[in-house]
């Protein structure tokens, strides 16, 4: 099979697309045949040689999700049929051809759905739900601030967080702030140069119940300021870096959670657990619309290198799809 392969480390030149053996599925495995990947900011870490894959795979493949058809069960197998249309979140092994996933991180695709937009789901609906829901506690009438509301994970949890009742505020650059609001978002702040942090704390004076930040840096003491008493912090990302000036004392004084979180490290109990909860809660909201995936672009799997060239410039809104 046609995969992208990491010899080394480095710029977008190091994507190298060669012939390697398919995966052989695991008697609780099946094997997928990819339609499409998407990326995500971790996979430009990988890249670089910053975010190494957990599983230590030869030949080391990048990509953390895709969609595609089933084209074989292992002998264990009962959730799945060769030809079924799936989805899933992977370590690492997605920009390729195939790849082999346990039955349990497998989503089905819904029916209406293109395989091609199937792709820009998984990983970044399951972190925005993990990470405002399962693990920062949003519920109905509770307020959320999510930083970079136009990126994969930001667009993903305005949705989300409309679809639990909950109001929402982002912050992102000037113009990606119509594509935030017709998604959804009850209140749009420019990142820079403007002070987000005042027209927050004007606007919601007794501060957000949930923080999702993939950003980091500077918005770290920012989040601390903005967060409501007894509210939670959810640490998604660095963008920005994570070596900061804290102050604990406020952290201390609003009785607040900070949270450190990541999908990829997790136990593959873990992962199941997750999907599985999101298969039962959200996953029928694509069907009937609540939920959807925004695409910026498409490549194909030849472009892997312009593609991630366009992430790093921060230019994409929504997520950028690999065909394969």
């Amino acid at each position: 099979m046609r995969a992208v392969v990491l010899h080394s480390y480095g710029g977008p030149e190091v994507l190298s697309i060669e012939e390697v053996a398919d995966p052989v599925p695991g008697p609780d495995e099946v094997l997928v045949q990819v339609a499409a990947t998407a990326l995500n900011r971790a996979d430009l870490l990988q890249r670089m040689g910053l975010y190494p894959d957990p599983r230590k795979a030869q030949p080391e493949i990048p990509g953390l999700e895709f969609a595609g058809t089933v084209a074989a069960v292992g002998s264990r197998v009962t959730m799945w049929q060769v030809g079924d249309r799936v989805m899933g979140i992977t370590a690492g092994g997605a920009y390729a051809e195939r790849i082999a996933v346990h039955e349990r991180q497998l989503l089905a695709v819904p029916a209406t759905m293109p395989l091609t937009e199937a792709a820009a789901i998984p990983e970044v609906f399951l972190t925005a739900w993990d990470a405002l829901v399962l693990q920062g506690g949003l519920t109905s009438g509770r307020w959320a601030l999510v930083h970079a509301g136009a990126s994969g994970v930001g667009t993903a949890s305005i949705q989300i967080a409309k679809a639990v009742g909950a109001r929402i505020a982002v912050t992102c650059s000037p113009g990606k702030a119509a594509l935030c609001r017709s998604l959804g978002a009850d209140l749009v702040f420019d990142r820079s140069p403007s002070d987000w942090l005042a027209a927050a704390k004007a606007a919601v004076p007794a501060g957000f119940d949930t923080i999702l930040d993939v950003v980091g840096g500077e918005e770290i003491d920012r989040n601390l300021q903005a967060v409501a008493q007894r509210g939670s912090i959810v640490q998604v990302g660095l963008m920005g870096g994570g070596s900061v000036q804290v102050n604990v004392g406020l952290l201390m004084a609003k009785r607040a959670h900070w949270v450190g979180t990541t999908l990829r490290a997790r136990p593959i109990e873990e992962k199941v657990a997750v999907t599985r909860r999101f298969a039962a809660e959200m996953l029928p909201l694509f069907t009937d619309g609540r939920l959807r995936p925004v695409i910026d672009c498409r490549f194909t799997l030849d472009e892997i290198a312009a593609a991630h060239e366009l992430m790093a410039s921060n230019a994409n809104a929504g997520k950028i799809v690999i065909t394969i």
